[in-house]
């Protein structure tokens, strides 16, 4: 079975220099290609933080000014550890935004907050455990790593469906077989 890669996401923005400026600045996304294609009347800007991805993030100018809803449900960056998101959530502070919430889903760590669009974006770390979701719980991200990890590995194995990451891909690889 062919089984396609999510590669990029799409959004409309209404100020396209800011949304770039947020997204190189804060994220560190570098621009790709950017313009207007002559079959397409809108501004587009393609940004990618992959040498191997022509493009991971599309601006595409056109949102509206009275725009009610968000473009997106969220978007979400991974990062490789809870120094890299204790960072990006300093950037985004830096930024002058202000952060919505800081939870734990079990299997991952993760900071949420609104781009200048009142786009909602997540970052977050994978940890090495399993609950069954949806779930999210406050932690204080501002606690030590040890601390951090102790927490969440006490809350993920008093939660039924408790699993450690590696049972839990063997059982995707499973489902994802069938």
């Amino acid at each position: 079975m062919i089984k396609p890669q999510l590669t990029h996401v799409g959004i409309y923005v209404r100020d396209m220099a800011k949304m770039r400026r947020f997204y190189t600045e804060v994220f560190g996304l570098t621009v790709t290609d950017a313009g207007a294609p002559p079959d397409f009347h809108l501004d587009m800007a393609f940004m990618s933080a992959d040498p191997g991805e022509h493009h991971q993030m599309v601006l595409v100018g056109g949102r509206p000014d009275a725009a009610t809803a968000n473009v997106a449900q969220q978007i979400s960056f991974l990062v490789r550890s809870l120094d890299e998101l204790r960072a990006m959530r300093d950037r985004v502070v830096d930024a002058g935004l202000k952060v919505r919430r800081t939870i734990t889903h079990g299997n991952a760590w993760s900071v949420y907050f609104s781009d200048p669009e009142d786009n909602i974006v997540e970052v977050y770390v994978h940890t090495p455990w399993h609950i069954p979701q949806p779930a999210g719980e406050p932690f204080d991200l501002d606690l030590s790593n040890h601390q951090i990890m102790a927490e969440t590995e006490a809350l993920c194995r008093g939660r039924k469906g408790f699993a450690t990451g590696e049972e839990r891909q063997a059982t995707m690889r499973q489902m994802m077989a069938g």
